[in-house]
């Protein structure tokens, strides 16, 4: 079995942290919503997407039904998701894997 490069687990990690404060932000602002307080700013949201958070705010998206309606944000959402799945893959692509 190889051993998985060191920026591999980086990467991991950083999916991983990102994930994780983006499901927070989705579920603080769908509380914020309900309670009709300050919300957290779709751009925000769309921010973390792009900077890896991606899959947290999927997860929370589809286990708290939040931002699932707005045909807008959806769209924008998406395009975060394609642009960060492209960029990673030019990083891999050029990374050695050993």
């Amino acid at each position: 079995m190889t051993e998985m490069p060191t920026y591999m687990s980086y990467l991991l990690a950083w999916y991983a942290t990102a994930s994780v404060i983006t499901y927070v932000l989705y579920a603080w602002d769908k509380r914020a919503a309900i309670k009709q307080r300050q919300r957290v700013s779709e751009k925000t949201l769309h921010w973390l997407a792009l900077l890896g958070g991606w899959p947290g705010a999927w997860c929370a998206q589809q286990q708290l039904r939040h931002k699932t309606q707005k045909t807008s944000f959806r769209r924008v959402y998406w395009a975060t998701v394609l642009l960060n799945i492209a960029v990673l893959g030019g990083l891999v692509a050029v990374m050695p894997l050993r």
